[in-house]
């Protein structure tokens, strides 16, 4: 585990937010659209890149805040 993350694909993630109440957009030329009504009206974005290796720690990162899970909820979502 690198930076206390675990080595996740983006086809992983997608598994895991799908399982976390996030809803799938749309395809893009470089992975798929997901998005998550949140209780005080607003819609969360995220781009998660649909490649089979395992993604950057930067990019990992960066979708974390998008979807505000943090390193906590992932780590929750993967128990």
């Amino acid at each position: 585990m690198s930076g206390g993350l675990p080595a996740i694909t983006g086809p992983e993630l997608i598994k895991l937010l799908l399982k976390n109440g996030w809803q799938e957009e749309g395809r893009v030329t470089h992975g798929l659209a997901l998005s998550k009504k949140k209780q005080d009206g607003r819609t969360l974005v995220t781009l998660i890149p649909t490649k089979p290796r395992s993604l950057p720690r930067g990019t990992l990162n960066a979708i974390l805040k998008q979807t505000e899970l943090g390193r906590e909820g992932l780590l929750a979502l993967l128990k």
